[in-house]
């Protein structure tokens, strides 16, 4: 064990965090004590966790003085990065988030191990798949990526695909052009466009079919070459639309799919399409599977906890024999049983 002292310059309090998030964050996961003094940040720790401090606080401090200031849920998402990681530093991050935010108006950056991840398979393979509960940052990245390869002129369109499955609702028939009877199923990837480019530029890219809006029913036939292709929602995709879309693929093109199992919509949930596909393309070549979890939740705090609790209350449903759920289904009465229907001889 060592102890070293950080001097405390001016604008470095954002580095706290929160509530001092970031310094508890360091203490829980490097194993050291940080004690603030009036002459400097007291570390206790062992030797290698004591460096790693230092270089975080030297790091931040060199990217404050050359303009770089980071919001603090980025902050927070970068630690978790550089705590986990002892070859990861906040500048390596920094500059391999602007190498990917060619032409976007706000740095690209993954905030989880699982999130860096994903973002390193999209790069590196044509079809990557992210499964995982929602708020866990699958869509919005995959349009930052797709959006970065745009801008690059590493492709030369964007396209969305989206199956159109009601969330329990029955919305009947929707007026307007096709693109206005798709739009409703296609807001979390246009809010993630206008994130990331100014609404002018997002809607003449639209009117040109740079970025086009294809639903997944009109897929069959084509070939998608020299594209960047996302679809969204897809464990709400039959079999048959899956295979279907997944062999769309043309050259110099990447495809993107996004599903969380959990949130399926289809009258079948077995039937579901991802589902299938986990099984029939795991291991082939090219192909990438990026699964998330409830740490990866970057949304609200609370939507953390709430995905936590639907995960443990689905574990309890799974372990009660079928007699005792049925006999707690509210307004069912304590000890109460579900009656058997008989059917009548014809």
């Amino acid at each position: 064990m060592i102890k070293k002292t950080i001097a405390i310059t001016t604008g470095i309090e954002p580095l706290y965090g929160t509530h001092d998030e970031n310094l508890r964050l360091m203490e829980d996961q490097l194993g050291v004590t940080l004690d603030l003094r009036s002459d400097g940040i007291h570390v206790c720790g062992e030797p290698d966790a004591v460096v790693r401090v230092q270089c975080i606080f030297s790091d931040f401090d060199s990217l404050r003085r050359s303009g770089v200031n980071l919001q603090n849920g980025e902050l927070h998402g970068m630690l978790k990065l550089v705590v986990a990681d002892p070859n990861v530093t906040l500048k390596s991050l920094v500059e391999s988030g602007r190498q990917r935010s060619t032409g976007v108006k706000r740095m690209v950056q993954p905030r989880s191990p699982n999130q860096r991840k994903y973002v390193e398979a999209i790069e590196a393979c044509d079809m990557t798949f992210g499964l995982g509960p929602a708020g866990t940052g699958k869509t919005y990245l995959a349009v930052a990526m797709a959006v970065s390869a745009l801008m690059s002129k590493k492709i030369s369109r964007i396209i969305l695909v989206r199956p159109a499955v009601e969330a329990g609702e029955r919305l009947g028939f929707l007026p307007g052009s096709l693109q206005e009877k798709v739009d409703p199923y296609l807001r979390p990837l246009y809010d993630a466009l206008y994130d990331l480019l100014d609404q002018d530029k997002v809607d003449k890219l639209l009117e040109r079919n740079v970025i086009e809006v294809a639903p997944l029913a009109f897929m069959r036939g084509r070939t998608l070459s020299d594209a960047f292709i996302i679809m969204d929602e897809a464990q709400n995709t039959t079999n048959e639309q899956m295979k279907m879309f997944v062999t769309r693929l043309g050259n110099n093109s990447k495809a993107v799919i996004t599903g969380d199992l959990t949130q399926v919509d289809l009258p079948n949930p077995k039937k579901s399409g991802l589902l299938e596909a986990l099984h029939v393309l795991e291991g082939v070549e090219g192909i990438r599977f990026c699964r998330f979890d409830d740490v990866d939740v970057v949304r609200h705090h609370l939507v953390q906890r709430i995905v936590r609790a639907y995960d443990s209350y689905g574990r309890a449903q799974q372990q009660l024999p079928l007699s005792a759920s049925e006999t707690n289904l509210p307004g069912s009465g304590l000890g109460s049983a579900v009656p058997a229907v008989v059917a009548k001889p014809q």
